[in-house]
């Protein structure tokens, strides 16, 4: 893994992946906003990182650059397909709770509410 200046590693596995030693941070996490194309210092921030950090997870992204895509390509399909599961198995659920009538007494509610729905589909 990448070593530190005091010598130990800055990135380690755990059961989370490629980790920021510290944090549970990933550099799936890092790689997310690199793709957003934000700056270091701006991931440095959102993520709540020392210089250091950063600059350990970008060098080992960069000089592991092909097994830490291959990773990060294989937590997107796992994401997805978790989605997807839960999709699919709240389907029938969500078509319920659809499908009940409104509760008395919330008719301006939900008056107000697909009126919002309306303008938002109408500026889209």
């Amino acid at each position: 893994m990448a070593p530190t200046s005091n010598g130990k590693a800055a990135i380690i596995r755990t059961e989370r992946g490629l980790t920021i030693a510290g944090t549970r941070i990933t550099l799936y996490d890092v790689i997310d906003y690199l793709k957003a194309q934000y700056p270091p210092k701006l991931i440095r921030e959102k993520l709540g990182l020392n210089d250091e950090q950063i600059n350990s997870a970008l060098a080992y992204i960069e000089t592991h650059h092909i097994e830490v895509e291959a990773e990060y390509q294989e937590c997107l399909q796992t994401a997805e397909e978790i989605r997807q599961y839960w999709e699919e198995r709240n389907r029938e659920h969500f078509a319920k709770i659809a499908a009940m009538p409104p509760k008395s007494g919330q008719e301006a509610l939900r008056a107000k509410l697909q009126a919002w729905k309306a303008r938002i589909k109408a500026q889209s």
